[in-house]
């Protein structure tokens, strides 16, 4: 999928690269789109704007479930592998973990930054994820979900990471989880790109 936030309707576009066919499943503007992430395996998409989370059933076009970030400006979103939770950031300096079985408010929300959150991404093998910031700061945190529907994530700071200078205001800007090993790739705003290896 790709994005253009200030295209309306057109915000968004899905492309079917077996078919090489490009559509845009929305008919209205969505206002201004920050993020967007497909269900690891139900046709859902999840497109975030300014102040919510919104899951789309793709199939049948219909609006799934709205999500309330208490935040004031969306920057970056991912999904679980499970499926069944969402983290955002926001520029407000704000991280929040949705489980999408408990409704839709956040969980828990997590206030380490002292900058604009960048982005936010989970590990798709390991129980872990991290945020950076334009405070410079790359956080990790252990991210245990559980199949017992009874019992909520545990969610637990372990350390914090720094690697890059802030320049122009500007800390780490992405971050990529390697997709077999426990290393993160961070790239900053100093203009370097930054591997670090068993966390």
């Amino acid at each position: 999928s790709t994005m253009a936030p200030s295209c309306g309707a057109a915000a968004v576009l899905v492309h079917q690269l077996s078919r090489g066919r490009s559509q845009q499943p929305f008919k209205k503007a969505l206002g201004k789109v920050t993020a967007m992430e497909f269900h690891p395996v139900k046709p859902f998409f999840f497109l975030a704007n300014q102040q919510t989370v919104k899951i789309y059933h793709l199939v049948k076009q219909a609006l799934v479930k709205e999500l309330k970030s208490n935040c004031k400006w969306i920057s970056s979103m991912d999904v679980h592998p499970t499926g069944d939770h969402v983290i955002v950031g926001s520029f407000d300096k704000k991280v929040a973990w949705f489980d999408l079985d408990l409704g839709g408010n956040p969980f828990k929300v997590l206030r380490y930054h002292t900058k604009a959150v960048r982005a936010v991404k989970i590990h798709r093998t390991y129980p872990l994820f991290a945020t950076c910031s334009d405070d410079g700061a790359i956080h990790i945190f252990h991210g245990r979900v559980y199949d017992d529907l009874m019992r909520n994530p545990l969610l637990v700071p372990l350390k914090i990471l720094r690697a890059h200078e802030v320049t122009n205001g500007l800390g780490v800007l992405d971050i990529a989880w390697h997709p077999k090993q426990p290393w993160l790739f961070a790239v900053g705003g100093d203009g370097n790109v930054t591997l670090f290896q068993d966390i």
